[in-house]
């Protein structure tokens, strides 16, 4: 009730002291249970070979990805890093670079792209299904703060490191997105994972607002940086990569 009166105080708030404590060894464990899950992870049903980008997070480039676009492709996808570098945070990557790349995957496979987008990536991702939902077949968020209206929702490190990178505040970069279009969410199907144990930034910054027939938040357990090998994520992922556009529904656990 608190949360549904007063949003804007509790999205305001950096990630708990004990989360941001222990964000590297809760990863460290993430990836040793995906190791072991992967067995039972390979058993589920396998894709329609569409083509999926995977977007990676602030300052990580495709490396950091390399392991869930290894389990995509292994599900019978097309799996396609972003190719673009590392991402540095830079405004220009949304307004052109990855333009572009989602037109030449586009062009390329002649069909509709999933996009999963870690962190920073899927509030790319995101603003690409608003931008061209002709050309994105679902967006998949993984612990993305796209509705940080306020610094202090960051680790103040990762703040400082934003802001040193791209010359300008989460909120200028905030402000700039939302000028690409008014809309609170692309008009394609959404899948927003997110996780109350985040370390980086409030897990609150990390869901949809509202949600609707197509557009689905889901509580996970886990770090921020894990989200990426995160064995529960993994099978969400296959879930929702399974799913046709026009029969699509939500995730049930």
């Amino acid at each position: 009730m608190y949360e549904t009166l007063d949003v804007s105080r509790y999205r305001s708030q950096p990630p708990s002291p004990l989360s941001a404590l222990t964000e590297i060894p809760r990863t460290l464990f993430e990836m040793t249970a995906l190791l072991a899950s992967l067995p039972l992870l390979s058993m589920l049903p396998k894709g329609d070979k569409h083509a999926v980008m995977v977007l990676p997070g602030f300052l990580a480039g495709d490396e950091s990805t390399a392991m869930l676009r290894r389990y995509i492709a292994g599900m019978g996808y097309e799996s396609l890093p972003w190719g673009l570098g590392r991402n540095t945070g830079r405004l220009e990557i949304m307004q052109n670079s990855l333009q572009e790349r989602l037109a030449q995957v586009w062009d390329k496979y002649q069909g509709q792209v999933s996009l999963v987008g870690q962190s920073l990536g899927g509030v790319y991702a995101r603003e690409l299904g608003r931008l061209f939902p002709e050309r994105v077949r679902q967006v998949i968020t993984l612990g993305s703060p796209f509705g940080v209206t306020n610094a202090n929702a960051a680790n103040p490190m990762v703040k400082r490191l934003f802001e040193r990178q791209t010359g300008m505040t989460i909120e200028q970069m905030r402000a700039a997105i939302v000028e690409m279009d008014p809309h609170r969410t692309p008009p394609v199907p959404l899948t927003a994972i997110y996780s109350k144990g985040d370390g980086i930034v409030n897990w609150r910054v990390c869901k949809e607002t509202l949600e609707d027939h197509q557009t689905q938040n889901i509580e996970v357990c886990g770090s921020h940086c894990g989200m990426g090998f995160n064995p529960v994520i993994y099978r969400i992922i296959a879930d929702r990569l399974a799913q046709q556009p026009a029969t699509w529904e939500k995730y049930q656990a």
